[in-house]
């Protein structure tokens, strides 16, 4: 049987401009799971490991607030690391000009998608 292609996460409604996130896992290869999020960002879902580069917590302490007050970056709510959402570049903090690991996801039929088999 083959593997399925993408893996749905949400409801494309459930993601507004610069609001709350949606908390999903992936699972590795040797069977772990990893916390990851997508948030809409310029109109488009973007999503990354839940995993702030300083050091490895979540971003958002459980409850999806991942933006700032301007809704402009995404911050880690434990030390203040902040990143641009449409690149996961770390442009203040302890972790300045690093990256968060980027996730492939897409939209379709009012859902958003994970492509577990990214070209």
């Amino acid at each position: 049987m083959a593997a399925p292609q993408a893996r749905l996460i949400c409801a494309s409604s459930l993601l507004l401009d610069g609001g709350r996130g949606h908390r999903f896992e992936i699972e590795q290869a040797d069977g772990s799971r990893l916390p990851a999020f997508v948030v809409r960002y310029q109109g488009q879902p973007r999503a990354y490991l839940n995993r702030c580069r300083h050091i490895p917590v979540e971003l958002d302490l459980q409850d999806g607030d991942l933006f700032d007050l301007s809704g402009n970056y995404l911050i880690c709510s434990m030390h203040g690391a902040r990143y641009r959402p449409d690149t996961g570049y770390c442009t203040w903090g302890p972790c300045r000009g690093q990256f968060l690991a980027a996730l492939d996801v897409f939209e379709r039929d009012g859902q958003v998608w994970l492509n577990v088999m990214p070209a």
